[in-house]
């Protein structure tokens, strides 16, 4: 996969294209149904397969303090695409010179002139350029004077309802692991380099890398019984894991993810590592004092351990 920042990257002479716009967010079953056919007509047509993202994400740049939560960061969304096969990411800065360029604009300069595009699939109900006025029937009459076919994206339904990101967060935010995993054909995970933290496990005989996970807000919070995996060596363990925001270490409201790896003794600074959710322990709390503390966390880890062990035989995806 090759990831093109702006317009100024994309390879001259280029070939044309099948592409796709939207989020991604989370890469849900939906999306990867959406790639599916991507895909398919882009060997059809004998074309790459691109996937155009903006960043921000236009919610994040209207409305900041409002925007959902990421279920991905931009890398791991990257990640997600690059193991789909997508051959080209174009990411946008969404800004105030996107946000003002008229739709008639969006499909001529962009899509037709630069992108040379052969086929797009989006939703019916998408909507681009400026105050939103470009919708899927403008798409569709352009692409039959441009000379490109539209394709709408087939909505894909779990337990009858469509599959979407706002529907995995809903399922995250009232501790469903197993409805989000549903809904993402995975257990969710977030993913990010391990750096030096405040290093306070060690003083209670509970070592853990703190991963960064560059967010501002969290779609899931609260202890868990985790299953860590080493992004360079592939390596796998079990763990347990609290992604929020601290309250018992600072008042500073900074997302972190801590993880704990059993039975590991290892130096995993500077690694990357995908943390997978499978079992909500509790909520994120604060305690008193260290002592109330590490009491806490010692039972933390006795309950992901029984977790693990009460999983054995079982396959490692079936998580409550």
């Amino acid at each position: 996969m090759r990831l093109l920042r702006g317009l100024h990257n994309i390879p001259d002479p280029f070939p044309g294209c099948a592409a796709t716009i939207g989020n991604f967010d989370g890469l849900h079953r939906g999306h990867q149904a959406l790639l599916s056919a991507l895909h398919t007509v882009a060997d059809q047509h004998g074309v790459p397969t691109l996937v155009l993202l903006f960043e921000p994400q236009p919610k994040e740049y209207f409305a900041p303090d409002k925007a959902p939560a990421r279920l991905a960061s931009l890398r791991e969304k990257l990640q997600d695409l690059n193991a789909d096969h997508v051959d080209y990411v174009l990411c946008l800065p969404f800004n105030h010179a996107l946000r003002s360029m008229s739709a008639d604009a969006f499909i001529e300069d962009i899509l037709v002139k630069t992108l040379k595009i052969r086929h797009l699939i989006v939703g019916d109900d998408f909507r681009f350029g400026c105050d939103r006025k470009g919708d899927y029937q403008a798409l569709a009459s352009a692409g039959e004077q441009a000379g490109f076919d539209v394709q709408d994206s087939s909505t894909f339904l779990v337990a009858g309802e469509r599959v979407s990101s706002t529907r995995v967060r809903a399922e995250l935010a009232g501790h469903n692991l197993q409805g989000a995993a549903d809904l993402l054909g995975r257990p969710y995970s977030m993913s990010g380099r391990v750096a030096h933290g405040r290093e306070l496990g060690r003083t209670i005989d509970t070592p853990t890398a703190n991963v960064l996970i560059r967010r501002k807000q969290l779609p899931i919070r609260g202890v868990f019984a985790v299953r860590v995996r080493h992004q360079e060596t592939g390596d796998i363990w079990q763990g347990v894991a609290n992604a929020g925001y601290k309250p018992s270490i600072t008042k500073i409201p900074e997302p972190s993810l801590e993880v704990h790896v059993f039975d590991f003794n290892g130096n995993l600074y500077g690694q990357h590592l995908t943390v997978e959710f499978l079992f909500r322990i509790r909520g994120e709390q604060a305690f008193a004092s260290l002592d109330h503390l590490r009491a806490a966390i010692a039972a933390d880890k006795q309950a992901a351990r029984d977790y693990f062990a009460a999983l054995a035989g079982q396959s490692p995806a079936a998580s409550s």
